[in-house]
């Protein structure tokens, strides 16, 4: 079942699942964050990483074999996502997702009607760390990204707790404290 904001709040005060954490919804001249009815509207830290067709030793890219220098690394308040490109970047908070849980992240309807998809897969039960997003502009234009407020919204979903977690089976990017690569 989808969890709640009053359970989302105990989660986070008692048990740490997301720090810093915005026990409201933040609003007002910034793109929204912080908490809401059925999810958390996590921030855009100010990383970025770019990739960019001159670091690149040759025109594929392959995540068995990722070339680290083929991306330019930035940092920023706001950020220009080019037309027709994809950056990588990562949450403001870091999360830890407790054992009997599963979160999925999807964009802000804000940054989607400027045509900037979100991309995150599942947040595993067990796994933490600053969630790495690939951000892509669908759109013809640059769109304007800014850091310390909302990209994206994570919903939880409680069941019974699992076997074995992310956690407990080492997965790769367990603990990720920077923008993390593909790993194999």
């Amino acid at each position: 079942m989808i969890k709640p904001d009053s359970w989302i709040k105990r989660k986070a005060v008692e048990e740490r699942m997301i720090e810093p954490f915005e026990e409201k919804l933040v609003r007002g001249g910034v793109i929204s964050y912080g908490l809401s009815s059925y999810g958390y509207d996590l921030r855009l830290a100010g990383e970025y990483h770019i990739l960019t067709a001159s670091n690149t030793s040759s025109r594929v890219t392959d995540p068995k074999d990722m070339d680290g220098t083929a991306y330019a690394k930035y940092r920023g308040e706001s950020f220009l996502v080019p037309a027709n490109s994809y950056i990588l970047s990562r949450s403001l908070e870091y999360f830890r997702i407790p054992k009997n849980v599963m979160a999925i992240v999807q964009g802000k309807s804000t940054y989607a009607r400027c045509g900037l998809f979100v991309n995150v897969t599942p947040l595993e039960a067990g796994w933490e760390g600053y969630i790495t997003m690939s951000i892509a502009n669908l759109s013809q234009m640059p769109v304007k990204l800014y850091a310390g407020e909302g990209i994206a919204q994570v919903l939880f979903f409680e069941s019974d707790p699992c076997e074995t977690s992310y956690a407990d089976r080492a997965g790769k990017y367990q603990g990720q404290k920077d923008i993390t690569l593909p790993k194999v």
